[in-house]
């Protein structure tokens, strides 16, 4: 049995310390922004200490960084070197589930604690992993989050930011600010700011519309709209371009958007023939659509088609791995400064089957019949290895790989891709009189497969798996609503527990 004890008078000296925490994953600026706070509280005679505790517990670079201060006096205070739960007054987290993390470890509690957060996603390595939708309920964190702070404020600080051509950091200062839990004057932070000396005009921009949002309540920032892609390219191949374009115009309008992103999946995989194919074929489960069902079967044909025939082979990750855009957005992503030098190692782990599919079809489906050849190639190629696509051979290697898909279409796994793309359609399509909507169900479980190797592997037994059962509910009224709990199920974990699970159920009453 335990006894309550009677509660302890608070020492007056440390009462008068305010204590602050600041979560923040690595990139969000956590550490300007403790250095924001450190020199404001200088400025406004005050002792202050600093420190960071980095952590790995949910994703690269999550850190927390402890701020404690009080009013300069002749003795010298003694603060803490990490936060404890219980103790912080006030709460800063730079994403949504960072204001998760900060309740679950007690930092945050109803008597004390103001919480100040920014609403907007960075999505952990876990979420990441799911095979399906894996993002964390945010409405789940910012109800446990109203129950436990003293005060909220929350706003999407990131959006914000970004709208001022600045960081987060900036706007969570100014949420700070209008928060009024720190003795300060609103011209102090902005001084803090100034004195940091970089990017001060957008910091101040982005700190003020912080200060507002925490004012008035969350703003809401309306992204302003999405440019259509351009097509650019030679000019007998963007006349060619066009005509696929003209005959999605033909199509019913429901499906045009889908078609249209469809069209230029397969064609930026490929060329303006594979297109005119995807097309063919798109036109075909159109003529046994209607419009009585909202051309539902239509729309979801032009995403899982296109996504089908554009697989992911050694030839289009060496296309993707090589491309301009992608090395701007790493090292954007990095924060690496035009003079600096920035090293990129891509891992590859191909397996025996991804090798003999880069070879002519004949050939390679000679080599995945003879298991003395697969298990040469696995030995040869198995072991995974890392390339600096930062150096000229590697880069080249992957330049040149990328660069061959006029001979994808002769490769084995093309052959491959095919026919099981005519198969998954021929199953798919069967059972429409008589049940429209698990015809559309078995559309949507071309989603299962994605990515190459191992990935690429598991995701083609689920599907088989899921197609399968099929068979077991053909004639009943809830097959479709089946078919998409087995989906969901499989989409769970990449182990595939949760669909054996929901395959057994299926089996019982079957």
């Amino acid at each position: 049995m335990n006894a309550l004890l009677p509660q302890q008078p608070q020492d007056a000296r440390t009462a008068q310390i305010t204590k602050l925490a600041v979560m923040a994953v690595g990139g969000q600026g956590g550490g300007v922004l403790t250095g924001w706070i450190e020199m404001l509280a200088r400025a406004q005679g005050h002792d202050v200490q600093a420190t960071s505790v980095a952590g790995v517990a949910q994703r690269t670079g999550a850190t927390i960084y402890c701020i404690e201060m009080t009013p300069k006096t002749e003795r010298q205070p003694i603060f803490a070197l990490a936060p404890s739960a219980g103790d912080v007054d006030i709460l800063i987290a730079a994403e949504m589930m960072e204001v998760g993390r900060a309740v679950l470890r007690g930092f945050v509690t109803p008597d004390r604690t103001t919480l100040i957060g920014s609403t907007h996603r960075a999505l952990a390595v876990s979420e990441k992993t799911v095979p399906g939708d894996g993002i964390a309920n945010a409405d789940e964190v910012q109800a446990a989050a109203e129950i436990a702070a003293q005060r909220l404020i929350l706003a999407d600080m990131e959006a914000l930011a970004v709208a001022q051509g600045s960081v987060i950091s900036a706007t969570l200062f100014g949420a700070l600010a209008a928060s009024a839990t720190l003795p300060f004057p609103r011209d102090a932070f902005e001084d803090a700011i100034r004195r940091s000396g970089k990017g001060v005009e957008a910091s101040l921009r982005a700190f003020a519309a912080g200060f507002d949002a925490a004012m008035q309540g969350e703003a809401v920032i309306e992204a302003p709209p999405k440019a259509a892609p351009q097509v650019s390219g030679p000019l007998d191949k963007l006349a060619d371009w066009q005509k696929l374009a003209d005959r999605i115009e033909r199509m019913p309008q429901p499906a045009q958007a889908m078609a249209l992103a469809g069209l230029r999946k397969v064609v930026d995989f490929q060329d303006c023939s594979y297109g005119a194919a995807y097309l063919d074929r798109l036109d075909h489960i159109i003529a046994m659509d209607s419009a009585r069902s909202g051309w539902q079967l239509s729309i979801e044909a032009a995403k899982y088609v296109a996504n089908a025939m554009a697989y992911d082979d050694i030839i289009r990750v060496a296309d993707i791995k090589t491309r301009g855009p992608r090395f701007d957005r790493i090292r954007d992503e990095m924060g690496a400064a035009p003079d600096q030098v920035m090293q990129l190692t891509e891992y590859f782990h191909p397996r025996a089957e991804e090798i003999a599919g880069l070879l002519p079809a004949s050939l390679g489906k000679r080599i995945e019949g003879n298991p003395k050849a697969m298990a040469r190639l696995d030995r040869w190629f198995g072991k995974g290895r890392r390339l600096r696509t930062d150096s000229l051979p590697a880069f080249a290697l992957l330049h040149i790989l990328g660069g061959l898909k006029s001979y994808r279409l002769k490769t084995r796994r093309h052959a491959v891709e095919m026919v099981h793309l005519d198969l998954w359609l021929d199953r798919s399509l069967a059972c429409l009189n008589a049940d429209y909507a698990l015809s559309v169900e078995l559309l949507k479980c071309r989603r299962l497969i994605k990515g190459y190797s191992d990935t690429h592997a598991r995701g083609l037994t689920k599907f088989d798996t899921v197609m399968n059962a099929a068979e077991l509910l053909k004639g009943r009224d809830d097959a479709a609503k089946w078919i998409a709990r087995l989906r969901e199920a499989a989409l769970q974990d990449p182990e595939g527990k949760a669909l054996s699970g929901a395959l057994e159920t299926v089996r019982s009453f079957t």
